[in-house]
């Protein structure tokens, strides 16, 4: 008998459409500006922002964006801190069938060129700190994009660039024309790039089925209601916040916004504003760990803030020093392709009276999914078999559900490639341990997470590749105390040329690379190679760990 009967008991029920609405974070907002009308939404300096407003503000600023012929589909770029018009975006672009395409504002003019030339962005927000690198990528561009400056107040650093300002181009918007109709939850909702975009741009496109999944996930994942407000010192660029923009404005949550990371400021707002979440990574926690002693509170807070970090397993030390301050950590691990997290280090019950040593060594695993997100497996990339689950033996992470990526956009091959078998591939080694947690042991693509970023090794190789003395390079990871993890480059000179210093080398890499992926250390020697001529990083690995 047939698994699936075509003429049943239930075939003949239809609801003509009445039992769906396709899953989208737009829907988010469209609820809570009335069902939390006068809650605070969105804290920033002096200004406090209602659901109500917030709501109205969004809804204003996608007429503006339809009004000036953006359709459907079309890309608008951010370039943006973590301000209130940052989040205004990652509701207003959605709203009107747009893809938004959110730029990390650390990258430099060339890299964020590719990204809106690859992206083909019809229109560009940029915040007045960023107008300089902005206008040097916009020259770069072959073709016009509409500028919309976004002028803040609280500083004056800068300038604004566009021929119209934000507030004055949302004011422009005609509240009574109808907006974009969703249909099919499937539709892009937002594009991220990920690491290494002047050689192979990878554009990460999401849909509003999974970021409204992910969202949702991540809510019950760290715990978020009505209650919550939550400090952004994640940057909003990054994987769209992890999704976050979308899970605390769907419980209605405060979202307390801050420019740029201080820890001076991160503890007066934490007490200022009674902050319950945070996200960042493992480096922003050794930042407040190490504030001056006259920031950090004199007593541990009765309720401890809850803090997701993700990036790099969390030192025992971080962890035991952020919980003496009165933080809770949840580890989350992801990928841009996954929508940021999709596994969480889900606490046990058990694990409270470990030891501290115990208790954050199963702390630091990479977990299990959360619940909205599907499957994970640790298996042999070979034959896609998942591996035993003792701990041991080591495999491939790949992910399969609701929160994977729709694909690289342009980009059919490596779409393919990462989608091998039905399963995405996240490139991560690790192993499963019988409760079903998995731990990351290595990173097959060579990675290297500085500051929670990533950084292509490929990308700073092909840097020093132009410089006239280099014969041969190779960047790994080497460990750091601040920032995790700092590109470390080994050199083979051309025969008969001198070396150059590592201030010159350094001044070099400036003039092709942003200033977070620039070497941290240079040495000198022949490369370590297989016998076909690959070179070994695994043993530069090593021997990075003792420059």
């Amino acid at each position: 008998m047939s698994d699936v009967q075509t003429d049943s008991l239930y075939s003949d029920l239809d609801m003509q459409g009445a039992d769906l609405q396709p899953l989208s974070p737009i829907h988010f907002i469209q609820r809570v500006s009335y069902v939390f009308a006068k809650k605070t939404a969105i804290v920033y300096g002096e200004r406090r922002i209602s659901y109500a407003e917030f709501g109205s503000r969004c809804r204003q600023l996608a007429a503006a964006i339809i009004g000036v012929g953006i359709e459907p589909q079309t890309t608008v770029s951010v370039l943006c801190p973590n301000v209130p018009e940052m989040l205004e975006l990652h509701f207003a672009v959605p709203m009107t069938g747009a893809v938004l395409n959110t730029i990390n504002t650390r990258l430099d003019a060339k890299t964020i060129a590719t990204i809106l030339g690859h992206g083909e962005s019809q229109m560009l927000f940029v915040d007045r700190e960023y107008a300089d690198v902005a206008e040097a990528a916009l020259a770069m561009c072959d073709r016009k994009i509409l500028v919309i400056g976004i002028d803040d107040p609280a500083v004056d650093i800068g300038r604004m660039i566009g021929g119209t300002d934000y507030e004055t181009f949302l004011a422009g918007g005609n509240v009574e024309e109808p907006l974009f109709d969703l249909r099919d939850e499937t539709m892009p909702i937002s594009l991220s790039y990920t690491s290494g975009t002047t050689g192979n741009p990878k554009g990460v496109v999401y849909s509003h089925r999974g970021a409204a999944l992910n969202a949702l996930g991540n809510v019950l994942a760290i715990g978020l209601s009505s209650s919550s407000t939550y400090l952004w010192t994640l940057p909003l660029f990054h994987c769209d916040g992890w999704t976050h923009p979308w899970s605390v404005t769907s419980v209605g949550g405060t979202h307390v916004c801050l420019r740029a990371i201080d820890p001076v400021e991160v503890f007066r707002l934490i007490d200022a504003e009674d902050v319950t979440h945070m996200a960042a990574a493992p480096i922003v926690l050794s930042m407040l760990i190490h504030a001056p002693d006259e920031a950090k509170p004199t007593t541990v807070r009765s309720v401890p803030v809850q803090v997701a970090t993700g990036g790099a397993a969390p030192p025992s030390k971080v962890i035991d020093d952020m919980e003496t301050m009165g933080f809770k950590i949840t580890h989350l691990y992801g990928l841009t392709e996954s929508y940021g997290p999709s596994l969480i280090c889900e606490m046990q019950e058990d694990w409270v009276s470990l030891p501290l040593s115990t208790r954050a060594q199963k702390m630091a695993r990479q977990g299990v999914p959360h619940v909205l997100a599907g499957d994970c497996q640790v298996v042999d990339p070979e034959t896609m078999q998942p591996v035993p689950a003792d701990g041991k033996t080591i495999g491939e992470i790949v992910l399969r559900g609701n929160t994977v990526m729709k694909g690289y956009l342009k980009n059919p091959k490596d779409t393919a490639k990462a989608s091998a078998g039905g399963w995405f591939h996240s490139g991560d080694l690790a192993v499963m341990h019988p409760d079903g947690y998995a731990e990351v042991k290595d990173r097959s693509k060579d990675i290297i997470i500085s500051g929670g970023e990533n950084i292509s090794s490929l990308e700073v190789e092909e840097a020093l590749y132009q410089h006239p003395n280099i014969m041969e390079a190779a960047v790994v990871a080497r460990p750091d105390d601040k920032w995790g993890e700092t590109p470390c480059a080994f050199i083979t000179l051309k025969p008969g040329t001198d070396a150059p210093t590592s201030d010159d080398l350094r001044a070099f890499c400036r003039e092709h690379l942003a200033a977070y992926k620039l070497p941290s250390h240079f040495v000198f020697s022949a490369l370590p190679k297989t016998q076909t001529g690959k070179i070994q990083k695994n043993v530069l690995r090593e021997t990075a760990k003792e420059v």
